[in-house]
């Protein structure tokens, strides 16, 4: 795929690295709370349900004495139903509003600390920009009454009510790093039988900085968000077997985007797993929204193919957008061969003949080390083998080789009039109306590769990838239109990464 510099996303002087990866974990929390970072399970309890257990438990603390009934919380036990939510979210998810899920939304302090005292004091200083609490420059309190009422307790996230416009709402859990109390900036949220690190992560999203500007209210210097408009934030609920996955997902991402940003481990590694995460997004119909408008993928693969039927989409090993249509990749190519056994020129050095080593074991495409077909066997290559622009060549033996996947454009023919391709080179064209760099994407995903790696056959020292094992290969087929959008968003992240290896082999 031809990436794109990107510029406006990361600055490289020489070794030097300068990455937002604000944005990185920006796009990561989006794709959680928009339920794309992770699998449904229709195994999992819905939403719904684990809503009406924390009504429940609300409704048990309330009656003990231990909470109090917020003044717009209902008795109802009716799972409510709000129109005009801010955007979709899968079917076993629910919206709600933060007073639904939480038992206390409760103001710190407004006691002066002191630089000494029995126990720290967390002041809107503390919670930092990305969801963690900083306990550097710590004041604290001795004040008997004010730890009794505002000590804090494992899992309460912290809410900084003012601030300047861009960061007030910062929103952070506390682990009970240490014991501290929580000053009168900020606003104890207790979250109720639901993950409070998924509460963090949708405290920290975009959608969520987004909602935080559109309700504040501003002073000289200042923005503020009291605990009654905290009250009616909407949250996307998944099932609570789902929001831990999404937990340990972050994990993982976060720590990836944290090593790039601090500079830390093999770079290349963390570049390599997150370009393989981004391609395993896309396959999955979760790297770019779906389009109710685009047209139905079967009516163009009917286009192509008046007689196809439709795979049974329940046969597959994971689930795709409703819009989607699982073929075999046979279904969409007007060329689906490997090469042919070239007699070569011996001093004849006008038409390359594509071989394996064509395909860089470091990525792309080089003519340089070519052997050259013997100009009277130009006759007896028909012109199907002459390799285009959007084809898709895959190294079909050799063990090491077999299944590397890379994207022809006729550029690479430089002054040559044309390259055809050897009996080691599978060749995958697709039909014009099909969009080549997805399908690209889709054979060079980890999901494929183990595939075909899974299916080889021949002898240790000499693997081979039969052409039926392509012909036969599920596809997973998203409307053309959703198919330029992945490859566009592919492009853009890939290009950040890209410019990153590229300053690493400087």
């Amino acid at each position: 795929m031809n990436s794109k510099l990107c510029s406006q996303n990361c600055t490289i002087t020489n070794r030097n690295i300068t990455m937002d990866t604000k944005a990185l974990r920006q796009k990561i929390l989006d794709l959680a709370i928009h339920g794309k970072l992770v699998p449904q399970d229709p195994n999992d309890e819905p939403a719904s349900v684990l809503l009406e257990r924390i009504k429940a438990e609300k409704e048990r603390l309330i009656k003990e004495g231990k909470i109090k009934r917020s003044k717009k919380s209902a008795k109802t036990s009716d799972t409510p139903h709000y129109e005009n939510v801010p955007f979709e979210v899968p079917e076993s998810w629910v919206w709600c509003r933060l007073d639904d899920i939480v038992c206390e939304l409760k103001y710190g302090t407004s006691e002066k600390s002191s630089s000494v005292g029995k126990i720290a004091v967390l002041r809107m200083g503390n919670i930092t920009n990305v969801g963690t609490i900083d306990y550097s420059n710590l004041v604290y309190s001795s004040n008997n009454e004010d730890i009794k009422l505002y000590s804090l307790e494992k899992d309460d996230l912290l809410f900084n009510r003012t601030n300047s416009s861009e960061w007030v709402g910062k929103t952070a859990i506390y682990k009970k790093e240490q014991p501290a109390i929580y000053a009168g900036y900020l606003i104890r949220i207790k979250p109720l039988l639901i993950s409070p690190d998924y509460l963090n992560t949708v405290m920290n999203s975009g959608y969520y900085r987004d909602w935080c500007y559109d309700v504040k209210t501003d002073a000289v210097n200042q923005s503020n968000i009291n605990a009654q408009k905290l009250s009616q934030l909407m949250i996307p609920i998944p099932p609570l077997k789902e929001q831990e996955r999404i937990v340990a997902e972050m994990d993982k991402w976060i720590s990836l985007i944290d090593i790039v940003k601090n500079g830390k481990g093999d770079l290349l590694t963390v570049i390599k797993q997150a370009k393989s995460k981004i391609l395993d997004l896309a396959i999955h119909g979760k790297l770019v929204p779906q389009d109710p408008n685009d047209e139905p993928p079967i009516e163009l693969l009917k286009r192509i193919n008046p007689d196809f039927t439709p795979c049974d989409n329940g046969h597959y090993t994971f689930d795709v957008p409703n819009g989607w249509n699982w073929c075999k990749l046979n279904d969409l190519c007007s060329f689906l061969s490997r090469g042919k056994s070239p007699k070569y020129s011996e001093g004849d050095k006008t038409y390359p003949v594509f071989a394996q080593k064509c395909n860089l074991k470091e990525g792309g495409i080089s003519l340089e080390q070519a052997r050259f077909l013997d100009p009277s066997t130009i006759n007896k290559w028909d012109s199907k083998y002459k390799l285009q622009t959007g084809d898709v060549l895959v190294n079909s033996t050799g063990t090491g080789t077999v299944g590397r996947t890379r994207l022809f454009d006729e550029s690479y023919l430089g002054k040559y009039p044309f390259v055809v391709p050897d009996s080691h080179v599978a060749v995958v064209r697709t039909y014009e109306e099909i969009n080549s760099e997805y399908v690209f994407a889709y054979m060079s995903s980890q999901l494929i590769q183990q595939y075909i790696e899974d299916n080889l056959a021949g002898s240790t020292n000499q693997k081979e990838l039969y052409i039926g094992v392509l012909e036969n290969l599920y596809f997973p087929f998203p409307p053309i239109n959703e198919q330029q959008r992945i490859v566009q968003k592919i492009e853009e992240l890939f290009s950040v990464l890209d410019n990153i290896q590229n300053a690493l082999e400087v």
